[in-house]
């Protein structure tokens, strides 16, 4: 059988021979879109893909350093990568060992994110669209008027924050939340705490939005830096994760808006 004439997101072939049904994803948001859509296709997942929470598959370590001698002994017939988690010489290595490797550009939109899927299932896995990829194309279709400008750190120790042309970032415009480094030289700028303070005193910022992952922000861990600040704790998954997520996310961010 002839190789299908597939290429992923950064223009790189995908030999498959015919709709890929024992796949392996590196990537947690991949993991939940493709397993969603078509159940029972996944032959395993790193140990961070969590969703969907009854997902009984073997694992194989992390994202970003993922045991690929367990990957290439599942025999998968494609492994689905990102751009932004997963390290190139990963995914050059599976594919010097003849395993596909689709890999989804770190899109900085919600409407980029939501078209590198539609590709993934309705070519890689030959299926109709979904339907939750259709609601959230229509949820996610309208930008609210800006209400906040927030800071966004995803880490701290140091101090990590959303900047410019992230999928966060573009996920927080789309209800109304300003980013106060969407103008930053850097995607991931680091500054200091009391630069990040600043933004508040002089009034560039008065929101402070604290994800549980990927560093866990609680009440107690992350609000105290930042003394008389609105803050709001919001889940990292309807922040960052793209698939099924992002229609239950719309509702979930939105609320702090209204």
């Amino acid at each position: 059988m002839k190789a299908l004439h597939l290429t992923d997101d950064l223009g790189e072939e995908v030999p498959l021979r015919a709709p890929a049904s024992r796949v392996v994803s590196l990537v947690p948001s991949l993991t939940e879109a493709v397993e969603v859509s078509a159940p029972g296709r996944l032959a395993g997942a790193t140990d961070y893909c969590t969703h969907p929470v009854e997902l009984d598959v073997p694992r194989v370590g992390g994202s970003k350093y993922p045991n690929v001698d367990k990957v290439l002994e599942l025999e998968p017939d494609l492994v689905l990568a990102n751009s932004e988690e997963n390290r190139p010489d990963d995914v050059e290595r599976l594919r010097a060992n003849g395993i596909p490797v689709w890999v989804m550009e770190a899109s900085a939109t919600v409407p980029g994110a939501l078209g590198s899927l539609r590709r993934i299932l309705t070519q890689a896995y030959d299926l109709a669209e979904p339907d939750w990829l259709v609601e959230a194309e229509e949820v996610w279709r309208e930008t609210r008027p800006e209400r906040f400008r927030a800071v966004v750190p995803v880490w701290r120790k140091p101090w990590i924050v959303l900047g410019r042309d992230t999928f966060g970032g573009d996920v927080l415009h789309r209800v109304g939340i300003g980013n106060a480094y969407s103008e930053s030289e850097e995607r991931y700028p680091r500054p200091k705490l009391d630069e990040l303070q600043a933004r508040f005193a002089d009034g560039d910022a008065n929101l402070l939005v604290l994800p549980d992952e990927p560093y866990e922000f609680t009440a107690d861990d992350g609000p105290e830096a930042f003394p008389g600040a609105k803050y709001v704790l919001v889940s990292g998954r309807h922040l960052t994760w793209y698939g099924p997520s992002l229609v239950e996310a719309h509702t979930h961010l939105t609320q702090f808006v209204l």
